[in-house]
């Protein structure tokens, strides 16, 4: 039989490796866990940068100048701006 040194030296060895088995496994957990909330951080933050987007395309003032440049000076089209007009109107008053 093996003597009671050797029996030590033996069990030290194997809780030593299960001991290490276990740290490296929760490292590697540790890392996979960073890395999955990162990409969820990553992923959430590009869906808020859509939703601004798509909120700004859909809360836009529409153009109150023609693309000719004019000023719509007609109060019943629907992109009539009061205030576009005044200022242009002020504009050419002041020529």
């Amino acid at each position: 039989m093996a003597s009671a040194g050797v029996n030590v030296l033996r069990y030290s060895a194997l809780f030593a490796g299960v001991g290490y088995g276990l740290y490296h496994q929760s490292n590697i957990n540790a890392r996979n866990h960073k890395a999955k909330v990162d990409r969820d951080f990553a992923h959430q933050a590009s869906l808020i940068t859509q939703a601004k987007a798509e909120f700004k395309k859909k809360n836009m003032p529409q153009e109150s100048v023609t693309k000719g440049g004019e000023v719509i000076a007609d109060p019943n089209d629907p992109k009539f701006d009061l205030e576009g007009y005044l200022t242009a109107l002020m504009g050419e008053k002041a020529k």
